[in-house]
């Protein structure tokens, strides 16, 4: 055997562990992610036979402020059954989200240091409640407001007909936009953490903050002030909260380095 050939063959042996290795993660990410399809196929089947109530629940903000008798309409053959059915699965979607990030956290885990471990656990909860919050919000807060706004300002001779694919549509839009914007806090606190900016930098960009949240409430939500204004107040007072644990965190760390000046 030649030297050419004993190297090729000393490399060949040494990328078999990294394909070996790169295999088996890609084996678990299968794994993982069939579970995560599990859990919400099997969410899905149990909430299906509850599709129709479910609807009505979600329907209830607008429902409730419309004339006794009022009801929605479906404008195509399969929305009766197309919307119940979609929606039952978001909602399925929905409550997995902890089994979902369950598995991400198993299968990235293993390659974090303690320190992050210790502080993607956190994260990972607060980023879960922030997102059902915002949903929350919307829901209890927010439908009201809007729906009376949008069935109080029409002309009196228009009847209220909306429907139900329209409107599923619509407030999973808001759903999402205010699941993602109770997010804020958890985005500037990253921020501030990693080094990639400072408390005293954001907070010098206010303004420009203030007038992102506004832009970002004209394409997330229809085209009203109302609703504009409903979720860019919040999103700024979330940032408010972010950079508030930011200067909490801040404040931890200069203190530990004050107290033992050896780690720094």
């Amino acid at each position: 055997m030649t030297r050419g050939d004993s190297h090729k063959h000393d490399s060949s042996r040494q990328s078999e562990p990294a394909q070996t290795s790169l295999i088996e993660h890609l084996i678990e990410l299968r794994s993982r992610l069939m579970r995560a399809v599990i859990a919400i196929l099997v969410i899905f089947l149990g909430l299906y036979a509850f599709a129709n109530d479910i609807y009505a629940f979600v329907a209830e903000p607008l429902m409730a402020l419309l004339p006794e008798g009022s009801q929605m309409i479906a404008t195509e053959v399969a929305s009766p059954f197309l919307a119940p059915f979609k929606l039952t699965l978001v909602v399925a979607v929905f409550i997995a989200v902890p089994v979902v990030l369950h598995q991400a956290w198993a299968f990235v885990a293993p390659g974090l240091y303690d320190k992050e471990k210790a502080l993607a656990v956190p994260l990972l909860v607060s980023s879960v409640g922030l997102f059902y919050a915002g949903a929350a919000f919307a829901y209890y807060a927010v439908f009201p407001l809007l729906f009376a706004f949008f069935t109080q300002t029409g002309p009196d001779n228009i009847t209220i007909m909306t429907d139900i694919n329209q409107y599923l549509n619509f407030v999973l839009k808001l759903f999402f936009a205010f699941g993602v914007a109770f997010e804020i806090p958890i985005a500037t606190f990253l921020l501030v953490l990693s080094g990639a900016t400072t408390v005293e930098s954001l907070g010098r960009k206010r303004p420009y903050i203030i007038l992102g949240c506004f832009v970002v409430g004209m394409l997330l939500t229809p085209p009203d002030v109302v609703s504009q204004s409903l979720l860019a107040i919040p999103m700024y007072l979330l940032y408010e909260v972010g950079l508030l644990f930011g200067r909490l965190v801040r404040n931890r760390r200069a203190k530990q380095q004050s107290d033992n000046p050896d780690e720094s």
